[in-house]
């Protein structure tokens, strides 16, 4: 009969050992390239993987909060607030206001409701138009002329008075004050001759009989003028005061600027006032005598 060999696990695991000490020598190599091969798969695998993880895997939102009910509330009232604000800042369109038209002439149709109606023009003391504006037109000699006429026919007593020796008055005394240097330009102007014809209108009057005591109170006249009109801030007294009216020249400026202050404002604030005065110089003038226009 045959013998049975019987071989313990002990004796197994000790085969195999020195099977593979014996092999270690041949398959050295191979186990390296092994190794080398498994590390670089299992770093990309790694790195494939932690981008797909990062690219994939998105944080969990946090759970909204709930607000009470009452703070719900209080934020709306708070927006609608703003809301009613912003709108109020906005610049509002402006509202159009009726214009009111007078028709010109009489039986005029006028559209009314879609309709047309015939509406006669009734007389009225009270004019809805505004009133037109007039336009004059008038040289510095023309008002020169105009001024020493009016004086002429003012003082009718003063014998061999003409309008030539009024206008040199006032030239002498505006050529002085350039030349002494008292001015840089000369003061005769249609609104500064204006202005000197409202003080000479008012205070002058028709019994002065004596040249000497007219041209001084026409000089006082033209100081006065000079100090309220004229570009300089102020005026020598010589040139406007004459030997004879040296006692009465004070006097005579006080009382026209008591009496004129009030026109002197308004004649510079008032248009319409300016208007009226200038059209009452042109007046004055003496359409017998011809103009010349210096």
């Amino acid at each position: 009969m045959g013998t049975v060999l019987s071989i313990s696990p002990a004796s197994k695991k000790a085969s195999i050992m020195d099977a593979d000490v014996a092999g270690d020598g041949k398959n050295d190599k191979s186990l390296k390239r092994h190794s080398m091969f498994v590390s670089l798969s299992w770093k990309k695998l790694v790195t494939n993987s932690a981008k797909k993880s990062a690219k994939k895997v998105t944080p969990n939102p946090l759970p909204a909060r709930e607000l009470p009910s009452s703070q719900v509330a209080q934020l709306n009232n708070e927006n609608i607030k703003k809301t009613h604000q912003n709108e109020e800042k906005k610049p509002k369109a402006p509202i159009p206001v009726p214009v009111p038209t007078v028709p010109t002439q009489n039986n005029e149709a006028v559209n009314q409701n879609g309709r047309l109606s015939t509406v006669q023009k009734q007389p009225s003391r009270l004019s809805l138009l505004s009133p037109r504006r007039i336009v004059i037109q008038a040289s510095t000699g023309e008002l020169l002329r105009c001024l020493g006429d009016f004086m002429c026919r003012r003082c009718y007593k003063v014998k061999e008075l003409n309008s030539g020796e009024v206008i040199l008055w006032f030239r002498n005394v505006d050529r002085t004050l350039l030349l002494q240097g008292w001015q840089d330009q000369g003061f005769i102007t249609p609104a500064n001759v204006v202005f000197v014809y409202l003080l000479c209108d008012d205070t002058i009057e028709d019994t002065v009989d004596n040249p000497a005591e007219l041209q001084g109170t026409f000089q006082t006249c033209l100081y006065l003028a000079y100090s309220y009109m004229g570009n300089e801030i102020s005026y020598p007294l010589k040139p406007f005061m004459n030997d004879t009216n040296k006692d009465v020249f004070w006097d005579t400026s006080l009382r026209i600027i008591n009496r004129m202050s009030a026109k002197m404002l308004q004649l510079n604030a008032d248009p319409h006032f300016f208007t009226e005065v200038f059209q009452d110089l042109k007046n004055q003038r003496d359409s017998s005598e011809p103009i010349l226009d210096r």
